[in-house]
């Protein structure tokens, strides 16, 4: 009974129950306007039968006189069917036809009557030529028509009902018998139709269910029916592996933010104590300070690199898109990272396809190009000892912008290329050079926000950083 109220619950079982009544309903009222119809046919196909009879009586009597007139009561009288005749005399005596016992008022007041009589069945029901069995009577329904002819005689026309109602019960027992083969089917069709949809939704919740407990690497079951269902199954292991990366990324980040964030903590807090010292001297306690304030910067360049990365990735930027020259602000940055190239060692070179228009974020585009520049001169330095070279390209075809920064350095392998893009990465395991290991996951995160992608590609050596945008 409880698993009865439950599924009664449900919006699919209570739709599929108001379906089946209004189906059960229209299909009800549907036979019994038939059945209807075809009752008040037949009353009126013998209504129609009985006025076109009288006419012809009366044509007889009138062209053809009295006796023509009995002479075709007799005949019709003794046929058999459900024909009723009676002709009486002015006074309403029986002269001749298959039912005497007319009710008085019937012959007496024209018009139409209904009333029940005998007829008599002179053969009997079993008749056989060796043996004549004594008349019997038959009990029926008549209904007539009384006119009083032109010569003052009473004419009686009708036709016994019986077997018209006969015919309204086999009706009304096939109405019967269709409405409950059609409740009965439709219960079985709507229980069917229920049971498929609640055991794909039951899926669903056992899924959702493990899921809710911890079990992350769950799915929903994908049939081959391709419906609706399977559909939404898709979105759903869709949005369930986009989830599953971000958690694991939260963990990462959350393990790689305790990491890089505790050596520097630790220093700050050991400068800081060596300042306070009672045999701390002045110099050393201006150069605790300096220490520091630039571990402090070096700490708030990191959370200030997590927050752009989170306002990136939830979509809210922090300007609004607009047109802008993006040749004009990749010549920029190079411009401005020219110098501190050279002051390493390294040449960079242009080639920047001029007036190239898109629709994007010129702070994220243009800090973007400077954590791609900044990277590259961090490891633009071939391990032979040769010069160091930084290629900075932009182009546009086929309606994609592509950036391009390349170097020359010692390369990153492919196992990592796509690792560096995740926060906190940062290959070198000494973490002896300066940085958070969040640059090329901004990056990345401008590329989703502008529906571009950016990714490493082998150089030769070196890397190659592709940045693309969609032109519109």
């Amino acid at each position: 009974m409880s698993r009865f109220a439950q599924v009664w619950r449900t919006s699919t079982v209570r739709l599929t129950a108001t379906f089946i009544a209004i189906f059960v309903v229209f299909a009800i009222l549907l036979m019994a306007f038939i059945g209807w119809q075809s009752s008040v046919q037949i009353q009126r196909q013998q209504t129609e039968d009985i006025d076109r009879e009288i006419r012809q009586f009366q044509r007889i009597e009138a062209n053809q006189g009295i006796r023509a007139l009995a002479f075709a009561v007799n005949r019709l009288s003794s046929q058999p069917g459900p024909g009723i005749y009676f002709l009486g005399d002015a006074t309403g005596l029986y002269l001749l036809g298959n039912v005497a016992d007319v009710p008085a008022e019937v012959v007496i007041v024209p018009g139409v009557y209904s009333f029940d009589y005998e007829r008599p069945n002179p053969l009997g029901d079993d008749a056989s030529a060796e043996e004549l069995r004594p008349p019997r009577h038959r009990e029926g329904v008549a209904v007539v028509r009384s006119v009083e002819l032109a010569n003052g005689m009473r004419l009686v026309v009708g036709r016994d009902i019986v077997e018209r109602r006969g015919y309204s019960a086999i009706i009304l027992q096939s109405f019967l018998v269709g409405v409950v083969g059609i409740i009965l089917f439709s219960l079985i069709a709507g229980g069917i139709t229920a049971r498929r949809v609640l055991r794909r939704i039951d899926t669903i919740q056992q899924t959702s269910t493990k899921i809710m407990s911890g079990n992350l690497s769950e799915r929903v079951p994908v049939t081959k029916r391709n419906d609706e269902f399977d559909a939404l199954a898709t979105n759903l292991n869709a949005m369930l592996d986009r989830i599953e990366q971000l958690l694991q990324g939260l963990k990462e980040v959350t393990d790689n933010v305790a990491h890089d964030l505790k050596t520097p903590l630790t220093r700050l807090r050991n400068q800081a104590e060596a300042a306070l010292r009672d045999t701390a001297s002045v110099e050393s306690r201006e150069q605790a300070l300096e220490t520091v304030i630039a571990e402090s910067d070096r700490l708030i360049q990191t959370f200030n690199a997590l927050l752009m990365i989170a306002r990136v990735e939830a979509g809210a930027p922090s300007g609004a898109l607009s047109e802008i020259n993006i040749s004009d602000i990749v010549a920029d940055v190079a411009e401005l990272y020219g110098p501190v190239a050279e002051d390493a060692g390294i040449l960079v070179e242009t080639d920047i396809v001029q007036g190239v228009v898109l629709k994007a974020n010129r702070e994220l585009i243009g800090q973007a190009m400077v954590n791609l520049l900044e990277n590259a001169i961090k490891y633009a330095r071939p391990e032979d000892g040769s010069p160091g070279r930084i290629a900075v390209g932009l182009s546009e075809s086929a309606g994609r912008v592509r950036i391009i920064v390349a170097d020359n350095g010692p390369g990153i392998p492919d196992t990592d290329r796509k690792r560096v893009l995740e926060r906190f990465v940062r290959l070198e395991k000494s973490r002896s050079e300066p940085g958070s290991g969040l640059g090329l996951s901004l990056v990345n995160a401008v590329s989703r926000l502008h529906g571009g992608t950016f990714s490493i590609e082998d150089n030769g050596p070196g890397v190659r950083a592709v940045l693309e945008i969609p032109a519109r």
